[in-house]
């Protein structure tokens, strides 16, 4: 697990009361590309550390969460 860009996305997540767009996050971490910021997302929601769904078709649209967001 890279930790840079694992612990920006946990703690953006972790604070935010809502779910954010694949895209939202893309603007707050600029200076990471598409396919790694989705390969560490996809590799946290792996883990069970935040939940993700997609929500488009072909490269789709994400909206991700925290895990204990709903409970």
């Amino acid at each position: 697990m890279e930790n840079g860009i694992t612990e920006k996305l946990l703690k953006m997540l972790k604070s935010s009361n809502e779910p954010m767009e694949t895209s939202e996050i893309l603007s707050r971490i600029k200076t990471e590309s598409r396919t790694k910021v989705m390969y560490r997302l996809n590799d946290l929601r792996g883990q069970g550390l935040i939940k993700g769904k997609r929500i488009g078709s072909g490269k789709g649209s994400w909206i991700w969460w925290r895990a204990d967001a709903f409970s």
